[in-house]
């Protein structure tokens, strides 16, 4: 099983990167908190790495720290989570905020990442409260935007992550739009929290 990967950045997407290792290049699916911390294409990156084995498909889930790669796995455990849902948690809110969340039982937190429903939220609460020994929290404040009349390169990544996430995509323009205005100068995580409020 493939558990770390250093190598060539090839590309990146806000949910997906190709990592080129000794003439190799993998596939990997990643949240936004790792995507935001990636150096630019053609720079070395290291990952950790989650493999998935299933009868038809081999899929690499990739992350800047092991403390994310250790909740993804965590999330995975809970009945009806799969590792595409796994990765929106991570990529709809902090990994403090999860840890946090889910120790405290905050279900109304958990429930405004697209795609989990009060159940599921429910079911991530009784099964892992308990589980995340060793897991950090301490949230960090959200923060916002920034501004200019088109959308710019940072913007169109950030509309792209919240189409990923299932938002329909009126409503992800708008929230990108409203979210570069609230505040200027900001880079992709910080916007894209933002947004993600907005769309809800």
């Amino acid at each position: 099983m493939i558990a770390f990967l250093r190598g060539k950045l090839l590309e990146k997407h806000p949910n997906q990167i190709i990592v080129d290792t000794a003439g190799v290049g993998y596939d990997v699916v990643i949240p936004i908190s790792t995507f935001s911390a990636l150096p630019d294409t053609g720079a070395e990156v290291a990952l950790h790495i989650h493999t998935h084995v299933r009868e038809d498909a081999l899929a690499l889930f990739g992350f800047f720290t092991s403390e994310e790669k250790r909740l993804f796995e965590k999330l995975i455990s809970v009945s009806g989570i799969g590792p595409s849902l796994a990765i929106k948690v991570l990529s709809g809110l902090a990994t403090p905020t999860i840890i946090d969340a889910i120790r405290g039982g905050d279900v109304d937190q958990l429930v405004r990442i697209p795609g989990v429903g009060k159940k599921t939220a429910e079911r991530m609460v009784l099964e892992l409260k308990d589980k995340l020994e060793g897991l950090g929290g301490g949230a960090s404040p959200a923060v916002s935007s920034r501004t200019e009349p088109a959308l710019s390169a940072i913007e169109h990544d950030v509309l792209s992550a919240l189409l990923n996430l299932g938002c329909q995509r009126g409503a992800a323009e708008a929230a990108v739009r409203k979210a570069k205005a609230a505040e200027p100068g900001s880079a992709f995580e910080p916007l894209f929290r933002k947004a993600l409020e907005l769309v809800r």
